[in-house]
């Protein structure tokens, strides 16, 4: 388990650096294989070049969303790297500057899927894909007032998963191993995202129920591995031994403060969120108590596969229901119990996806409270 997260985290600190070199010589997306589209790979793709905008590599669930998008890619008869990697950095900023190049490179023939960075973003990032008449597809990161039918049919559709009930569950099996009291400590993601927000507010429904526990502490690692394990340091040293368990809104979070307890000596339970084949390894043996899967390769498929077979007219987004705009993505929640037979139908080897299928996962219309 060491071995694996000490080389995550050299992993991830090398990509960065990469990227910072990458920007200092004055490379973007530009020289990402694939980007920005070439006439044969639009041709195929009926005469719309197709691109992900994402945060990075350096993550297992942003590879899984990529190879998505790429199975899609390859459906339609193309290469794999007909579709551009649009690949902001946490930047907002570069997320919208970069869709923006990608629109006007191609004339606005672009069917594109997103991850906007942080929810604000959104809304500029779906009004600058309608002006140049291309097509989008969102996920995860929009705020609550921006829906897909106030812009109209170039911004198709938006999908999330809810966070709130499975990070409840995954807490009331944290709290069922901590003997049903003590103190949690949550690692949260970048303030601003829905799913941060959500799988913080899952475990609060959580404590709730049980009387006898109690939140000590909730701090932002912004989904990243080097900075869980800082703060799950300071956590240690805050708290010492009134900390019970760890409760984590992400896998590459639960990387880090593996790896903060192992460095002193500390055991807890610690439960993740993601589904990355990493973690529910890790799960297997008992590292950690569970995680939650939402299907990253299907999500990266279906976002990117909505805003294209919307751009070809095979089917028109205003015409659909609003359960077809904005729908939930599957969850599984993934424990000990279950984690081998898991593995085997989702990790081992991919599912085949059927991407003319659309709703056909949808866990139904995003709720609003």
């Amino acid at each position: 388990m060491s071995t694996f997260i000490k080389d995550y985290i050299e992993r991830e600190t090398i990509s960065r650096r990469n990227f910072l070199l990458a920007t200092a010589a004055g490379l973007t997306s530009a020289a990402i294989p694939g980007a920005f589209g070439g006439g044969a790979a639009m041709a195929d793709a009926g005469g719309w070049a197709l691109a992900w905008s994402y945060r990075d590599r350096a993550s297992a669930y942003w590879n899984a969303i990529v190879s998505g998008g790429e199975a899609y890619t390859e459906s339609l008869g193309l290469k794999k790297d007909a579709m551009t990697n649009l690949i902001n950095e946490g930047s907002s900023e570069k997320s919208l500057a970069d869709i923006k190049a990608f629109l006007a490179k191609n004339n606005g023939k672009a069917a594109i899927a997103c991850d906007a960075n942080d929810s604000p973003n959104a809304r500029p990032v779906a009004e600058a894909v309608k002006k140049a008449g291309g097509y989008i597809s969102t996920i995860w990161n929009k705020t609550d007032d921006l829906h897909p039918w106030d812009i109209g049919d170039n911004y198709v559709a938006h999908i999330s998963w809810s966070g709130e009930k499975p990070s409840e569950e995954a807490a009331n099996i944290l709290i069922k191993a901590m003997g049903g009291e003590g103190a949690i400590v949550h690692l949260g993601g970048i303030p601003a995202n829905i799913p941060a927000i959500e799988r913080l507010n899952g475990l609060k429904n959580a404590i709730k129920k049980n009387p006898k526990v109690q939140l000590l502490d909730s701090q932002p690692a912004d989904w990243d591995t080097t900075k869980a394990a800082a703060l799950m340091s300071n956590y240690l040293t805050k708290y010492g031994n009134k900390i019970k368990g760890v409760h984590c809104a992400n896998d590459n979070m639960a990387y880090g403060v593996l790896q903060a307890l192992k460095a002193e000596g500390i055991n807890l339970p610690v439960t993740a969120f993601d589904g990355n084949p990493e973690a529910v390894d890790m799960v297997m043996k008992g590292e950690l108590l569970a995680t939650v899967f939402t299907n990253p390769h299907w999500g990266g498929g279906i976002a990117l596969g909505l805003a294209h077979q919307a751009a070809l007219g095979k089917f028109k987004p205003s015409q659909e229901p609003k359960a077809h705009r904005e729908f939930y993505g599957p969850s599984i929640l993934v424990t000990k119990a279950d984690a081998d037979a898991f593995k085997k139908k989702y990790l081992d080897s991919t599912p085949k996806y059927d991407w003319s299928d659309r709703w056909g996962l949808s866990a139904g219309q995003i709720e609003y409270k």
